[in-house]
């Protein structure tokens, strides 16, 4: 079994719409997402074109693709990032099949490492919805400290709810 972390490219982002397309009003709900809230499928694609028409160093995000013996089972993303500094990262397990077997935890271990290096961080925070437990579960498994558990709108695609902030330093 080969764990694969590396940066997405371009071609590969259908993967991440498609993901949330798919994903059914349980497990939408569940990450805290209103399915209304979601750029139409061609305005999507042409978020990430102009995304990856920008220099590496000057994107306001930093995609990665989880792969397990060559096949996507995942991936995560950094935005809000302040270069130097910290940002806040994004997570999922894609494959159904593959969830809560520890994957995730290990995925986000190994995120890490491209996050800090890449972007020359001191802090990374994620904060998944309160009542989605997989994920805080696997961001403290992977290290991360428990903040503090709050209500906001964490995003354009989210609704007001409640998240928990983790935090990791370098």
């Amino acid at each position: 079994m080969t764990l694969d972390i590396r940066e997405m490219e371009l071609h590969e982002t259908g993967m991440v719409i498609d993901y949330f397309y798919s994903s059914s009003i349980e497990q939408l709900d569940l990450m805290g997402i209103d399915p209304t809230r979601m750029p139409t499928v061609p305005a999507w694609r042409l978020l990430y074109t102009a995304l990856y028409d920008a220099p590496p160093a000057e994107r306001a995000v930093l995609l990665l693709v989880w792969q397990l013996d060559g096949r996507p089972i995942g991936f995560s993303s950094c935005d809000r990032i302040v270069r130097g500094s910290h940002a806040n990262m994004h997570l999922h397990v894609t494959a159904p099949e593959l969830r809560g077997r520890g994957l995730g935890t290990e995925c986000i271990r190994r995120s890490l490492a491209l996050y800090f290096d890449r972007l020359q961080l001191k802090q990374l925070f994620c904060e998944p919805n309160a009542y989605n437990t997989a994920p805080n579960r696997a961001l403290q498994k992977a290290g991360f400290r428990y903040l503090k558990t709050y209500k906001t709108v964490p995003g354009p695609m989210n609704y007001r709810q409640a998240v928990t902030r983790w935090m990791i330093e370098r």
